[in-house]
C-alpha cells in the first residue's frame, strides 16, 4: 500500500487490511510485523494533508481496531505525535496544527493518546510556542502582504486547535487534577489565556483572528474560573468596565490585566460579547440570576456599539452578534424567571431599542446586515410570543401596533416586506387582509421596479401560502379555492394582460413560478379565463393582452414541470395557430414567451416533436432582426436550451436503438421510431443552419447578423463531437467555402460584437475553415489585413486584428511572412515541437513591428503626414490582438519572445514620445488652425512653444492652409519615403493630395497613446513576472515592469486628452492588478510608493508642477483610483485609509491662506473615489467628511473650488441615496428616513444643524441689504431627500424636530430657487398627522392687509411651504378618516381669512400666483367630493369673488414684462377652469339653495379665455377643452348629468374663427387637435356660418397648412385632420378635385420618407390606418391604381423604417387590412413588422387579382423590385466621400434589409404568376424594364470586375451595394423571362 501512488487504490487497499486484522487472534498481537504495520499507518496518517480522503478512511479504519491492538496503535501514534511536536520551523506549524486538529476530530483513539499526560504537557508547550512564534514572525514580515496573510491563517488555526484541545481536556480529565496553581498544565493554560488576550486587543491582526481570540478568552476563563456561579458577573463587569480588583483572582489579573484596567476599544467589546454568547451555556437557566443580568448587559453594550461601529466589516459582525443574542435570549427564556420575561416583553426597553436598530438597518446597503436584521426581527417576534404564552396572540396589542405601523409605511421601503412576512407567520394572512383587502394588488403594483420585485414576491409567497394553509384547515371541502383565486390569481391576470412591460416581466419571473408551485391546479383556472378573452384582447405594442398572458403562464408552467405541451395541444386547449400568433406578436416579450414555451422543459431529455420544430422554423423566419439587445440575448439562450434538448434526447434515442431487440422493433412499429426521430432531428438542424447562413447576405442588418452568429455559435458548441459518441448533427458537415467566406466577411461589420462572434465561430470550426483556404486566398487575406492595419479609419484596424488572429492558425502563414522579408531563424523550422500558432504569431508580430518602427521614424519627420497616410495605432492594435490569444504558459521559443518583448516595450516608448506632445498640450483638440488669420497663428505658436514637438518639418512653425500646401508639393511628400520601406507598396497615388484636419492629427495621436497603453498593459498581464530569486524563465523583468509603471504615471499625470488618459488608465489597472498578486517584495511595495509620491506632489503645489488642475484634474484621479482599487479586498485597506486621511485634510483646509490648487485636486480625486464601485463599502465611513468638505468648499470665494465641490457633492448624493432611475426629481425612490441617514452618518447631525443655523441667521437680519448664503441650496438638497418614518420611536436621540424651525426660516431667502427648495425640504420633516397644525400656523403667520411692512419674499416662501405640505397631505393614504376632514376644514377656514393676498390689494403678482396655486389645489381636491356641503359652497362663492376681482375680468393693465404676470395669469386661469368643471357638476346645477344658484353661473366662460390676448391663458384653456373632449369620448363622464358637455356647446365656431387668426404655434396645434377630436359633422355645420368656407375649401386650407408650416407637430396634426376630411367627403359622395387629391397623396408620400422625423412618420401611419378599409383594400379602386399603389408603397416603406415605434404603427395598417381580408374569421392578428411586410406583399398580390389589375400592377411591382438607384452616379460620388469625414455616418438605416423585402416580394410575385398563368409577351412597359435591367446587369458586372482583389475589405460599402443590386437584377430578370415566355416554357421554368 505504501508503494502505490494512486490515491484511490490506496484507499481500497486499506479497506482490505482491516478485516484481516480483525481475524487475527490474541497471540499475534505481539507480532513485530503488526507493530511495524501500525507504525507505517501512523506515519502515513500524519503525512497526509487536511483534505485528503485517505486520511478519513485511515481514521475510521483505526477507530475500528479490536481491543488488543488498541494500546499498540496508541503507542505508535504517541511516538509520531511526539516527533511532530518537535517541529521548529514556523512555516511548517500549519501542517502540525492541522494534524492535531484531525486527531481530535477523527479519533476516540486520538483523544486517548492526548490524554496521556506526557502528551498533554508537550502539547500545551507546543501550542504556547506556536502562538508566540507566529506572532513574532508576523512582526518581522510587516509589509509583505502575501506572507502576512498566510501567517494570519496559521495563527487562526493555532487558536482554534488550542480551543478544541481545552474543550476535550475538560470532557476527559475529571477532577481538578490540573487546577493546582503550581502544576505545569495550569501554567500553560495561563500562558494560552495571556496570548489570547494579546491577540484580542491587537488591532493589526485580521478581524477573524480577533473574533476567535474573543471566543478563546471566554472559553479559557470559563475552564479555569471558580466558583462557576460568579463567572457571569465577572464578564458583566468586564463589559461594563467596572471590575473591582478585590474580588478577582490574581491569575486573572496577571493574564488579562489589560481587559480589567484599560478602557476597552469598541471592537474588543464586540468580540467579548460574541465570546460570551457563544461559549456560555444559556439553556435551562444554569447560570441563574447573574446569567440573566449578563444577557441584558450584553444587549445594552451591543446596542450602544451600534451607533459607534460604522466600518462595513464591523457593522456586519455586530448585526450577526445581535442575531446570536436573540437566539440566546430565546434559549434563556425557556426556563427564565418572570423578571426576565417582563424585561424582554415586546413593550420593554430592550426590545424597543432593538426595534430601533432594525428600522435603522433594514435598508442598509450591505446584504449581510439586511439579512441579519430580518433574523433579529423574526426572533424578536418569537421572544415576545414566548413572554406572553397563554394569551391570544392574534389580538396582542404589540403585534397590532407593529402591523399598523408597517402598513402605514410607503411600499418603496425594502425593510417593510421582510418584516411583514415575519408578522404574517405570527398572526396569519387573514388578520392582515381584514385591515386592508387591497394589499395583494398594492404589492403587485410595486413589482414594476426590479429592485423591489424579489422582496415583494417573497412577501406575497409567504402570504398566499399562509392563506392557503388557513383555508385548508378551516374548510373541509374545496369550496374555498374560488375565494383564494379571487384574492391571489385574478389581480395577477389583470396585470399580465394590461400591465406595463417591466411590471409583467418581473411578475412572471418572480411571482408566477411561486404561485404555481403553491397551487399547480390554478393553472387550468388561468388558462380557462385567458382563453376566453384571447381573441378579443390580443394585446398591442405596449401590453401583452390575454394572448401574451396565456403564453407567459404556459411557458412558466411547462418550464417548472406543471404541464406537458403535447397534452394541451392534443386536447385542443391551446392550438398551434395560437402559439403561432404568439411567435410573431408585436410585443417582444410575448414572442419570447411563446418561444420559451417551445424551448424550455422540465426534463432535459424530452423528445422534440415535429410541431415544435415547425413552429421554431416559423419563428426564425421573422424574428432574427430584433433591435433590442435583451430580446436577441433571450432568443439565443432559449434556442440553446432547445439544441441541448435535441442533443441529450438524441443520446437517449441512440441508447434505446442499441438496446432494442428485433422483437421489440416489430411490436412498437406504430410509435415514433427512434431512427425516424433522429433523421427528423438531423433535417431540422440542417434547415436551421441553412436559414442562419442565408440571413448573412450582403447588407443584412447588425441585429440579424448578431442573432444568426450567436445561434450558430451555440450549435457549434453543443454538437461538438466527444470521442466515441454518435452525434445526431455536426456543423462541420454544413460548411463549404462560400460559407467560410461569408463568415470572414462578417469581420468587416462596423459592430465589434459581430466580429467577436464571427471569430469565435470560425475558431470552433477552425479545422474545416482553414482547410478550405487555398494558398492564393490566404495571400490575399493576409495582404488585406496588412492594408487595413494602417488605414486612417479607426475601425479598420480592428478588422485587421481579427483577420490576423484567424490567419495565425493557418500552416501556410509563415511562408507568406517570410516573403515579406522578416529576418528568419532557421532553427524554428527544424524544431517540430513549436506549435504553428506560436511560430506564426512570432512572425506576424515581427512583420508588424518592422513596419511600425519604420513608420515611427517617418512620423518623427512629419506627424501630419503620418496622420494622413499611416497612423501607427492600427499596427500596435494588431500586435496587442495577436498577443492576447497566445498560450503563454507553454511557449517554446523563450529567447525569441524575450527579445520580442524588449523590442515591443522600446517601440511603445518611442511611439509615445512622438505623439504625446499633442495629447499633453493645453489644447489637444485644436492643434492645427484651419484658417490663416493672424490671431490663430499666434495661438498656435504659443501652443507649439509649450509642447516643443519632435516635428522637424516647417509644417508647424509656419501656419499655412494645408490644402494648398499639399496640392503644390506632392513630390516633396514622396521624397520622405525610403524606397525599401515595405509600407510604400500599399499606397496608391491618390492618397498624396489628402487634406489633414486637426481632428485627424488628434485621432492619430490619442489612439496611438491608447494602443500603447493597452499593449503595455497586456504585456504586464499576460507575461508571468519572474521573481528576482528564481532563474529567469519569465519573459519580462522586474526592471521592465517598474519602467512601465513610471511610463503610466508620467502619462496619467500629464495627458490632457480624455481619450488618452482614460485608456492609459485601462492599461495601468492591468499593471496594478498584477502587482498586487505578484510575490516579489519590491514590486508589491510599488503602489504604496507611487501613491505617497503623487500625494506629496499634490500637497506641495509647486509652481513648476505639470499636474493638470483643469479638466477635473485630468488623469490624476484615475491614477489614484487604479492604485487603491488594486488593494486586496480582504486586507485592512491601509492605503485607502492613508489616502482618504490626506485628501480630507486637503479638501477642507483649516486655514484660508493655503493654496487653492491642492484643494481642487483633492476634491476631484475624492469625487472619483466615491464614484468607484470597486471600493464599495470601504469608502462609506468617509462619506460624512466628504459632505462636510463639499458644503464648506461651496462657500469658497474661488470658482474652481466651488465647481469641484459641486461635482463632489453630486457624487456623494448618488453614493448615499442610490442612482436616480426615473426622470422625477422628487421621486420617493432615492430617499431615506432621517433616522437611517443620521444613524449612518452621525457626525452630519450637528454639522447640518449648525450650518442651517448660520444660514438662517443671515436671512433674518432686518437689514435691507441682501445676504445670499451659497451653501443653503446644498443643505436643502440633502434635507429634501430625507423623510420621517412612522417607525420613529421615542428612543432616537437624532430627532428631526430641531430642523423644522430652521427650514421654515429658509423660506425667507431672497433667492427664488432656495424658497422653492425649502418648501420641498419641509415636507419630509412634518409627519402626516402634524400637517394641518403646521399649515394653519404658517398661514396665521402671513400678514393682514393692514400690516405696515410686508416682506413679499417671506410671504412667498411661506405660501410655497403651505403648497407643498398640502400637496403631500392630499396625496397621503389617510383620506377617509374623520381627523383628515376636520384638519382640512381648519385649513380652509384659516385660508379664507388671508384671501386678500389673492386680490388686487396685494400688489405683488408672484405671491398672488402662489396663493392662487394653493386655492387651485384645494378646489381640484374638493371638486372630487360627490356631495357639496354648505361650508364648501361658501368656499366656492369666495372663489367666484376672487375671479370676479381679477384682471382677467376687467382687462389686463400691465405689459407682459411685469415680473410674475404670466405666472399669475396661468394660476388664475387654472382656478377658473377648476371652478368651471366643479360648477358644471350635477350637484350644483340641480341644487335649489340660493348660494348654489349664485355659484352655478360662473363669472367667466371658456370662450372668454379663448379670446384672451395672452397665449399662455389660451393654451391652458385649450388643454382643458381637449381633456374634457377625451373624457366625453371615453365615456368617463355619465351622460345623464350633462356635466362638462354643457361647457362645450357651440365651441366649434369660436374655435374655427380663432384658429384662422392664431399666431402662436402651440395654441394653433392644440386647436387643430381639438378640431380633429371633435365630431366632423358638427364642425362642418359651423364652417359655413362662422368662417364662410365649404368643406372643400377647409380641406385645401388644411393641406396648405401642412405645406407652409415649419413645425412638425402642426404638419402632422393638419395632415390627420385633412385625411379625416377626405374620408368624410368620400363617404358622403361629395366631389374632391383631382389636384387636391394628388396633393394629398404626395404629402402622405413625402411624410413617409426615411429621413423624416418620427412624429411625421407616425402621423402618416395613423392616416394610412384610417384609410385602409376605405381606400387601400376597397373592392373598387377609388384613387386609381397608381395612387393606391403609391399608398401601399408608403406602407412598405414605413414597415422598414429604422424606428420600431413607426414599424409597429405601420403593422397596424396590415392588421386592419387582414381583418378585411379574413372578414369571415374575425379580427386580424397583431404581428411584428417583418411578418407584416410579408403579409403586405401577399395582400397586395391578392388585391391586384380582386381589382383585375394584374397586367397593369405587375410591372409597377417589378419596378419596386429593381429599385431606382442610378449606379453610375452612386459609384462616382461614393469614392471621394469615404475619405472626407472620419466619423460622419450620414443617413443610414441600420434596420432595413433590402434583400429581405426583395426576396419576399419576388416570392409573392412568382406565386401570383404561377397561380394566374400570366404572360405579357410584348408589353411595352416590360420591354422597357428588361432593357433597363440588362443594362444594369452589364454595368454591375463591369463595376464588380473593376474592384481591387479583396473588395469586401478595402471597399466594403461599394462591394455590398453592388452585391445587393446584382441580386435585385437577377431576380427581376428571372421574372421578366417568365412573363415573356409562352405557356410551355413557363411551366418548365417554374419547375426548374
Amino acid at each position: 500500500c505504501a508503494q502505490l501512488s494512486n490515491g484511490i487504490q490506496q484507499i481500497q487497499c486499506i479497506k482490505q487490511i482491516m478485516p484481516l486484522v480483525k481475524k487475527m487472534d490474541q497471540n499475534s498481537a505481539c507480532d513485530p510485523m503488526v507493530k511495524a504495520c501500525l507504525d507505517i499507518l501512523g506515519e502515513t496518517y500524519f503525512s497526509l494533508g487536511m483534505k485528503n480522503p485517505l486520511k478519513k478512511v485511515l481514521a475510521s479504519s483505526l477507530n475500528g481496531l479490536p481491543e488488543q491492538f488498541m494500546t499498540l496503535a496508541v503507542q505508535s501514534f504517541v511516538c509520531c505525535l511526539g516527533e511532530e511536536l518537535k517541529t521548529t520551523d514556523v512555516y511548517l506549524y500549519r501542517k502540525v496544527l492541522d494534524n492535531l486538529a484531525s486527531c481530535m476530530e477523527d479519533f476516540s483513539l486520538g483523544t486517548i493518546a492526548l490524554n496521556i499526560l506526557f502528551s498533554v504537557l508537550t502539547f500545551l508547550q507546543f501550542l504556547q510556542k506556536s502562538l508566540l512564534d507566529i506572532q513574532e514572525e508576523n512582526r518581522k514580515n510587516n509589509g509583505n502582504r502575501i506572507v502576512q496573510t498566510q501567517l494570519m491563517h496559521d495563527l487562526l488555526i493555532a487558536i482554534k486547535v488550542s480551543m478544541m484541545f481545552v474543550q476535550k481536556l475538560q470532557e476527559n480529565i475529571q477532577g481538578s487534577l490540573w487546577k493546582h496553581h503550581e502544576s505545569f498544565v495550569w501554567q500553560s493554560m495561563c500562558s494560552l489565556l495571556k496570548s489570547s488576550t494579546n491577540f484580542l486587543t491587537d488591532a493589526t491582526l485580521l478581524q477573524t483572528v480577533q473574533t476567535t481570540s474573543g471566543l478563546a478568552v471566554i472559553l479559557f476563563t470559563k475552564a479555569m474560573y471558580e466558583p462557576v456561579e460568579e463567572l457571569p458577573s465577572l464578564i458583566s463587569d468586564l463589559l461594563l468596565g467596572s471590575v473591582k480588583h478585590a474580588g478577582v483572582p490574581v491569575w486573572f489579573v496577571n493574564n488579562c490585566g489589560t481587559l480589567c484596567t484599560e478602557e476597552l476599544s469598541d471592537s474588543v467589546l464586540l468580540f467579548l460579547c460574541h465570546g460570551a454568547l457563544a461559549m456560555l451555556e444559556w439553556k435551562n437557566g444554569s447560570m441563574g440570576e447573574n446569567g440573566e443580568q449578563l444577557l441584558l448587559d450584553i444587549a445594552s453594550v451591543l446596542l450602544s456599539l451600534s451607533s459607534e461601529l460604522k466600518e462595513s466589516s464591523m457593522a456586519t459582525s455586530l448585526s450577526r452578534i445581535l442575531a446570536i443574542w436573540t437566539n440566546s435570549a430565546l434559549a434563556a427564556l425557556v426556563s427564565a424567571s418572570p423578571n426576565l420575561k417582563i424585561k424582554l416583553n415586546g413593550n420593554s426597553d430592550v426590545i424597543g431599542k432593538l426595534l430601533e436598530y432594525i428600522y435603522t438597518h433594514w435598508e442598509h446597503p450591505l446584504d449581510a446586515v439586511r439579512h441579519q436584521t430580518k433574523l433579529i426581527f423574526k426572533n424578536l417576534l418569537q421572544i415576545h410570543r414566548t413572554t406572553i404564552t397563554g394569551f391570544n396572540e392574534k389580538s396582542d396589542p404589540f403585534f397590532a401596533r407593529l402591523i399598523k405601523h408597517l402598513l402605514s409605511l410607503e411600499w418603496h421601503v425594502k425593510g417593510k416586506y421582510a418584516s411583514l412576512g415575519c408578522l404574517v407567520e405570527c398572526v396569519g394572512t387573514e388578520n392582515i387582509l381584514q385591515l386592508d383587502r387591497t394589499i395583494p394588488v398594492q404589492i403587485l403594483d410595486v413589482m414594476n421596479d426590479q429592485s423591489l420585485a424579489p422582496y415583494a414576491s417573497d412577501l406575497l409567497e409567504t402570504m398566499f401560502t399562509n392563506h392557503k394553509t388557513h383555508f385548508t384547515l378551516s374548510f373541509k371541502d374545496s369550496t374555498w379555492i374560488d375565494q383564494w383565486h379571487d384574492i391571489w390569481v385574478s389581480p395577477l391576470l389583470v396585470i399580465l394582460c394590461e400591465g406595463n412591460h417591466d411590471q409583467t416581466t418581473y411578475i412572471i419571473d418572480y411571482y408566477l413560478p411561486k404561485l404555481l408551485k403553491c397551487s399547480p391546479d390554478s393553472l387550468s383556472y388561468m388558462i380557462r379565463i385567458l382563453q376566453a378573452s384571447a381573441d378579443a384582447n390580443q394585446g398591442s405594442r405596449s401590453t401583452r393582452g390575454a394572448l401574451g398572458a396565456l403564453m407567459a403562464c404556459l411557458r412558466t408552467a411547462r418550464a417548472h414541470g406543471h404541464l406537458e405541451l403535447s397534452n394541451i395541444m392534443s386536447s385542443g386547449l391551446v392550438s398551434t395557430e395560437c402559439i403561432k400568433q404568439g411567435l410573431v406578436h408585436q410585443h417582444n416579450q410575448v414572442c419570447i414567451d411563446a418561444l420559451g414555451l417551445l424551448c424550455e422543459t422540465h426534463r432535459s431529455t424530452e423528445i422534440v416533436s415535429m410541431e415544435e420544430m415547425q413552429l421554431i422554423q416559423f419563428f426564425m423566419m421573422y424574428n432574427l432582426n430584433s433591435q433590442s439587445p435583451s430580446v436577441r440575448q433571450q432568443i439565443g439562450s432559449l434556442l440553446r436550451k432547445l439544441f441541448c434538448r435535441i442533443q441529450e434526447s438524441s443520446q437517449v434515442l441512440y441508447k434505446l436503438e442499441k438496446n432494442k431487440t428485433k422483437q421489440e422493433l416489430l411490436e412498437n412499429s406504430t410509435e415514433r421510431h427512434p431512427l425516424g426521430i433522429l433523421q427528423q432531428y438531423k433535417d431540422f438542424m440542417s434547415s436551421v443552419c441553412d436559414r442562419l447562413f442565408e440571413v448573412l447576405f450582403p447588407g443584412s442588418s447588425h441585429p440579424t447578423r448578431f442573432s444568426a452568429l450567436t445561434i450558430l455559435g451555440s450549435i457549434a458548441e453543443i454538437f461538438s463531437v466527444p470521442k466515441g459518441q454518435a452525434q445526431v448533427f455536426q456543423l462541420d458537415q454544413e460548411i463549404d467555402s462560400t460559407r467560410v467566406r461569408t463568415l470572414i466577411q462578417c469581420f468587416t461589420s462596423t459592430f465589434e460584437e459581430v466580429k467577436v462572434l464571427a471569430f469565435g465561430l470560425l475558431m470552433k470550426i477552425r479545422d474545416v475553415a482553414l482547410n478550405l483556404q487555398g494558398s492564393e486566398n490566404l495571400d490575399l487575406l493576409f495582404q488585406a489585413a496588412m492594408d487595413l492595419s494602417t488605414s486612417t479609419k479607426p475601425y479598420d484596424c480592428v478588422t485587421a486584428s481579427y483577420l490576423l488572429n484567424f490567419l495565425v492558425h493557418h500552416e501556410g502563414l509563415q511562408r507568406i511572412c517570410l516573403g515579406k522579408r522578416v529576418e528568419h531563424n532557421p532553427q524554428m523550422d527544424e524544431d517540430t515541437s513549436v506549435s504553428t500558432v506560436e511560430k506564426n504569431t512570432l512572425s506576424v508580430i515581427k512583420l508588424l513591428l518592422v513596419s511600425v518602427e519604420e513608420e515611427i521614424f517617418q512620423a518623427k519627420k512629419s506627424l501630419l503626414q503620418a496622420a494622413a497616410s499611416f497612423p501607427m495605432y492600427g499596427r500596435v492594435h494588431c500586435i496587442t490582438g495577436v498577443l492576447q490569444q497566445l498560450p503563454f504558459n507553454n511557449l517554446t521559443l523563450i529567447t525569441e519572445w524575450k527579445e520580442m518583448v524588449a523590442r515591443l516595450i522600446l517601440m511603445s516608448y518611442r511611439l509615445s514620445a512622438v505623439v504625446s506632445p499633442v495629447v499633453q498640450s493645453s489644447s489637444p483638440e485644436g492643434l492645427i488652425p484651419m484658417d490663416s488669420d493672424s490671431e490663430s497663428v499666434g495661438r498656435l505658436q504659443m501652443i507649439l512653444h509649450e509642447i516643443q514637438p519632435q516635428d522637424t518639418n516647417d509644417y508647424f512653425m509656419q501656419a499655412k492652409i494645408l490644402k494648398e500646401h499639399c496640392k503644390v508639393e506632392p513630390e516633396k511628400l514622396s521624397d520622405h519615403r525610403p524606397v525599401e520601406n515595405i509600407c510604400t507598396e500599399m499606397r496608391g497615388k491618390e492618397r498624396q493630395t489628402c487634406d489633414v484636419t486637426a481632428q485627424m492629427v488628434l485621432v492619430c495621436c490619442w489612439r496611438s497613446m491608447k494602443e500603447v497603453s493597452l499593449l503595455l498593459g497586456t504585456l504586464c498581464k499576460l507575461l508571468p513576472s519572474q521573481a528576482t530569486s528564481e532563474p529567469s524563465d519569465g519573459l519580462i523583468t522586474v526592471e521592465q515592469v517598474k519602467n512601465i509603471g513610471d511610463y503610466f504615471k508620467h502619462h496619467l499625470l500629464q495627458s490632457r486628452h480624455r481619450g488618452a488618459f482614460e485608456l492609459a488608465y485601462a492599461g495601468f489597472v492591468q499593471l496594478t492588478e498584477m502587482l498586487s498578486r505578484c510575490n516579489s517584495e519590491s514590486l508589491c511595495k510599488m503602489p504604496e510608493q507611487w501613491l505617497s509620491c503623487v500625494l506629496e506632489e499634490i500637497k506641495s503645489c509647486d509652481p513648476s508642477s505639470t499636474l493638470c488642475a483643469t479638466r477635473r484634474s485630468a488623469g490624476i484621479p484615475f491614477y489614484i483610483q487604479a492604485l487603491l482599487a488594486s488593494e486586496p479586498k480582504k486586507s485592512k485597506t491601509d492605503l485607502l485609509k492613508m489616502t482618504m486621511k490626506e485628501l480630507m485634510s486637503l479638501a477642507a483646509p483649516l486655514n484660508e491662506s493655503s493654496s487653492v490648487i491642492p484643494q481642487v485636486h483633492a476634491l476631484n480625486i475624492l469625487r472619483a473615489l466615491f464614484r468607484d464601485t470597486r471600493l464599495g463599502e470601504n469608502i462609506m465611513p468617509y462619506v460624512a467628511d466628504g459632505i462636510q468638505a463639499a458644503i464648506l468648499g461651496f462657500t469658497s470665494p474661488v470658482w474652481a473650488v466651488r465647481n469641484s465641490s459641486t461635482l463632489l457633492f453630486s457624487a456623494l448624493i448618488t453614493r448615499i441615496f442610490g442612482v436616480k432611475r426615473g426622470k422625477d426629481e422628487n421621486a420617493k425612490k432615492n430617499r431615506m428616513t432621517g433616522r437611517e441617514f443620521f444613524s449612518r452618518f452621525p457626525s452630519l447631525y450637528p454639522f447640518l444643524l449648525k450650518q442651517l443655523e448660520v444660514v438662517t441667521n443671515t436671512l433674518n437680519s432686518e437689514a435691507e441689504e441682501l445676504k445670499i448664503h451659497p451653501s443653503l441650496f446644498l443643505l436643502l438638497l440633502i434635507l429634501g431627500r430625507l423623510y420621517p418614518s412612522p417607525m420613529d420611536g421615542t428612543y432616537s436621540a437624532l430627532s428631526m424636530a430641531p430642523f423644522i424651525p430652521f427650514i421654515i426660516r429658509c423660506g425667507h431667502s431672497p433667492v427664488y430657487r432656495s424658497r422653492e427648495m425649502s418648501g420641498r425640504a419641509l415636507v419630509p420633516f412634518v409627519t402626516v398627522n402634524e400637517v394641518p397644525h403646521t399649515v394653519v400656523s404658517l398661514l396665521e403667520g402671513l400678514p393682514d392687509s393692514t400690516s405696515p411692512c410686508i416682506r413679499q419674499n417671506n410671504v412667498h416662501g411661506t405660501l410655497l411651504q403651505v403648497f407643498h405640505l398640502l400637496q403631500s397631505y392630499l396625496e397621503s393614504k389617510q383620506l377617509v378618516s374623520s381627523d383628515f376632514q376636520q384638519g382640512l376644514g381648519d385649513i380652509i377656514t384659516c385660508i379664507r381669512t388671508k384671501l386678500w393676498l389673492a386680490k388686487r390689494p396685494n400688489p405683488c403678482l408672484v405671491t398672488r400666483a402662489a396663493i392662487l396655486d394653493v386655492l387651485v389645489m384645494l378646489s381640484t381636491h374638493l371638486g372630487k367630493f360627490q356631495k357639496q356641503e354648505m361650508q364648501l359652497l361658501g368656499f366656492w362663492e369666495e372663489m367666484n369673488r376672487v375671479i370676479s376681482d381679477s384682471e382677467l375680468m376687467s382687462g389686463i393693465p400691465y405689459s407682459s414684462a411685469v415680473p410674475g404676470l404670466i405666472q399669475y395669469l396661468q394660476s388664475i386661469t387654472k382656478l377658473v377652469i377648476s371652478l368651471l368643471s366643479v360648477t358644471a357638476g350635477p350637484d350644483i346645477q340641480s341644487s335649489s339653495s340660493p348660494v348654489a344658484k349664485k355659484i352655478a353661473k360662473p363669472p367667466l366662460s371658456v370662450v372668454h379665455l379663448l379670446h384672451c390676448e395672452f397665449h399662455e391663458v389660451r393654451l391652458l384653456a385649450l388643454e382643458a377643452i381637449l381633456l374634457w373632449l377625451k373624457q366625453i369620448n371615453s365615456k368617463q363622464i355619465a351622460e345623464e348629468g350633462g356635466g362638462v358637455l354643457c361647457l362645450l356647446i357651440d365651441l366649434e365656431g369660436t374655435l374655427l374663427t380663432v384658429a384662422l387668426k392664431e399666431k402662436n404655434l402651440q395654441c394653433f396645434c392644440k386647436m387643430l387637435e381639438i378640431l380633429y377630436t371633435m365630431d366632423l359633422r358638427n364642425v362642418l355645420l359651423k364652417t359655413e356660418c362662422s368662417i364662410k368656407m365649404n368643406a372643400n375649401e377647409l380641406l385645401t386650407w388644411s393641406l396648405n397648412t401642412v405645406d407652409i408650416s415649419n413645425s412638425t407637430e402642426v404638419q402632422s396634426i393638419a395632415l390627420k385632420f385633412a385625411s379625416k376630411l377626405v374620408i368624410h367627403l368620400f363617404q358622403n359622395h361629395q366631389q374632391i378635385s383631382e389636384e387636391v387629391l394628388k396633393k394629398w397623396v404626395q404629402l402622405i408620400d413625402y411624410f413617409c420618407g426615411d429621413e423624416q422625423q418620427t412624429e411625421m412618420l407616425l402621423a402618416a401611419a395613423e392616416v394610412l390606418k384610417s384609410i385602409t378599409s376605405f381606400i387601400l383594400t376597397n373592392e373598387k379602386l377609388i384613387l386609381g391604381l397608381t395612387d393606391t399603389l403609391t399608398m401601399w408603397k408608403c406602407v412598405v416603406l414605413l414597415l422598414q423604417n429604422e424606428d420600431l415605434v413607426v414599424r409597429d404603427a405601420a403593422a397596424e395598417v396590415i392588421q386592419v387590412a387582414q381583418s378585411e381580408r379574413k372578414s369571415s374569421k374575425g379580427t386580424g392578428m397583431i404581428v411584428n413588422a417583418p411578418m407584416a411586410l410579408d403579409l403586405a406583399f401577399a395582400i397586395l398580390c391578392e388585391l391586384l387579382q380582386r381589382w383585375g389589375e394584374i397586367r397593369a400592377g405587375v410591372p409597377i411591382l417589378l419596378e419596386w423590385l429593381l429599385g431606382d438607384s442610378d449606379l453610375k452616379r452612386d459609384s462616382e460620388t461614393s469614392a471621394p466621400e469615404e475619405d472626407d469625414y472620419l466619423f460622419d455616418k450620414g443617413e443610414v438605416n441600420f434596420w432595413a434589409e433590402e434583400l429581405t423585402h426583395v426576396r419576399q416580394l419576388s416570392k409573392h410575385l412568382l406565386q401570383l404568376i404561377s397561380m394566374t398563368h400570366l404572360t405579357l409577351p410584348d408589353d411595352r412597359d416590360l420591354n422597357r424594364l428588361s432593357r433597363i435591367a440588362l443594362d444594369q446587369a452589364q454595368l454591375v458586372g463591369h463595376l464588380l470586375r473593376a474592384l481591387p482583389p479583396t473588395p469586401e475589405f478595402s471597399k466594403t460599402a461599394e462591394f455590398t451595394r453592388l452585391a445587393i443590386q446584382n441580386e435585385r437584377i437577377s431576380v427581376c430578370l428571372k421574372i421578366l423571362n417568365l412573363l415573356k415566355s409562352d405557356d410551355t416554357c413557363k411551366n418548365e421554368n417554374l419547375e426548374k
